[in-house]
């Protein structure tokens, strides 16, 4: 066997996939068809927000500092609304519900366990920087310009056909996007509804930039635009448009001048002209997802599992934690150490979440392709909805991911959260320990770890006690991506500890 693992597809989905496989200890090769690395911020259609459960999992593997430096903007928890010198206080947005705007001055301050509330916001190729270089140092291999063409599957491994030459693979993931070829050869069904509208980003050159709005969401005739700048204040501009007509018939064609100048006149009402641009991208709202992420020895990431609209900016963020889901599961499996069964899991944990972003993706189409005044009725309500503290904050809080969590065997309430940060009393916190994609079995005055000697090679046992509970014996198993699976509150149930270490870190040793 070659590679214990093939992934298909390097960006960040696919590279933050690979970084998952080789902490666990995989043999990885990444292949990417396209033979260049994407330029950062401009070679890109940045803007990619990084929510809630992103932010958590970047923070567990050291990776949040990378990011939040090479981010566009960084929100932090809640910005913090300046104090006016004169006049009214001024508007600062935290994003929009089907381009109705919210304010951030209406979000109600984050309760203890919502560290991550906020969330930044990153050009792609920014991310797949860190991400790279993250593969890189772990040991990953990827090959650029290199096309995954077939696969052929037997009961020991799969045979990768590409332009270059055949590779043997114990299992293969197709994180190659949207149009995944991996998903299309090995027969995944991908249900679904077709596009409504057609969307346009790219970064221009403009003559009269003053004809436009710059700022959230402009509302036009047949569709809305949003104009901005970069945070450095120079270069050209970045400009969206969506418009409600049919999906393009070509959308691999590179996008013109005219092109984006026409979208931006229909949209704005302007003669705006553009004058050059740098790059561009269409894309629809199709909205499909595979009934399953698994078929055998093939699985699906990111946007080769799931499509849809991107308002709300939640693709990105499914297919991070698609990785983080999939990574330690696969390498287990991959190394002979956990049985085949718990790949399942990574379907049963993930589609539900998909399909929520999903709904959440079309309620937000249906909104802003309506028209008359029904639709402007709703409107109108909506945003009487996103101006009270209530409705804003449950909105930006459900598009954060802050309600993500999966359903775990165990009656206590933490089981299937993710863990929170809590502070130890030796400096450290609970949250630190997982930079190496292992499991982390918190005792503190239980004897727990006695229990999981035996999965020595799978868990870091941390001793040290909360400084919240100083005296409360409690033990704790939280899974690599970082999700409680056991808790035990004064005496341990070794049974019960035995018993979730198996279903989660296979046989012990």
């Amino acid at each position: 066997m070659d590679y214990d693992v093939v992934v298909a597809g390097a960006g960040p989905v696919g590279l933050l996939l690979a970084c998952e496989l080789r902490l666990g200890g995989a043999r990885v090769l990444v292949l990417e068809r396209e033979a260049d690395t994407p330029p950062a911020k401009f070679g890109s259609m940045g803007a990619r927000a990084v929510n809630a459960p992103s932010v958590h999992a970047l923070h567990l593997r050291g990776l949040l500092p990378a990011v939040e430096k090479a981010a566009i903007m960084w929100i932090g928890a809640i910005p913090e609304i300046p104090e006016p010198t004169t006049g009214e206080r001024p508007e600062i947005f935290v994003g929009h519900f089907a381009g109705i705007d919210i304010r951030a001055d209406r979000l109600r301050p984050p309760g203890p366990g919502e560290e991550f509330l906020g969330a930044g916001v990153i050009s792609q190729g920014d991310l797949e920087a860190v991400f790279g270089d993250r593969a890189s140092a772990l040991g990953a291999e990827v090959r650029r310009g290199v096309a995954l063409t077939g696969l052929d599957t037997d009961a020991d491994g799969i045979i990768v056909r590409t332009g270059r030459g055949d590779v043997r693979t114990a299992w293969l993931v197709g994180a190659d996007g949207g149009r995944s070829t991996v998903r299309g050869l090995a027969g995944f069904d991908f249900p679904g509804v077709d596009p409504v509208f057609t969307g346009r980003q790219a970064i221009v050159d403009l003559d009269d930039p003053g004809k436009l709005t710059a700022g959230g969401w402009q509302p036009g005739e047949n569709g809305s635009y949003t104009l901005g700048g970069w945070a450095d204040g120079d270069g050209p501009l970045r400009v969206h448009t969506v418009e409600y007509d049919a999906p393009p018939s070509d959308r691999d064609a590179p996008v013109t001048a005219e092109e984006m100048q026409a979208s931006l006149r229909r949209v704005s009402g302007t003669d705006v002209r553009v004058t050059r641009v740098h790059v561009g991208t269409r894309y629809a709202d199709t909205t499909r997802q595979a009934t399953t992420y698994r078929r055998g020895r093939v699985l699906l990431c990111g946007d080769a599992a799931h499509v849809h609209s991107p308002a709300g900016g939640q693709g990105m963020n499914l297919g991070i934690g698609d990785a983080i889901n999939l990574g330690w599961k696969l390498a287990l499996v991959a190394r002979g150490a956990a049985p085949d069964p718990l790949l399942d899991t990574y379907t049963a944990e993930r589609h539900p979440i998909g399909a929520w972003v999903q709904r959440w993706s079309m309620a937000q189409t249906a909104l802003s392709t309506a028209r008359g005044p029904r639709a402007d009725a709703l409107r109108e309500v909506m945003s009487d909805l996103l101006d009270t503290p209530d409705g804003a904050t449950h909105v930006v809080s459900m598009i954060g991911g802050n309600w993500q969590r999966y359903d775990l065997p165990g009656s206590h309430p933490l089981i299937g959260r993710r863990v929170p940060v809590l502070p130890l009393d030796d400096g450290t916190t609970l949250s630190g320990h997982f930079r190496d994609g292992r499991a982390v079995l918190l005792d503190a005055g239980t004897g727990a770890a006695a229990t999981a000697e035996a999965w020595c090679d799978r868990v870091t046992v941390v001793t040290a006690r909360p400084t919240a509970y100083p005296d409360q014996p409690m033990a704790a198993l939280v899974r690599p991506d970082g999700h409680v699976a056991w808790v035990a509150l004064g005496e341990t149930d070794g049974v019960g500890l035995r018993a979730a270490l198996t279903a989660w870190l296979g046989a012990p040793a």
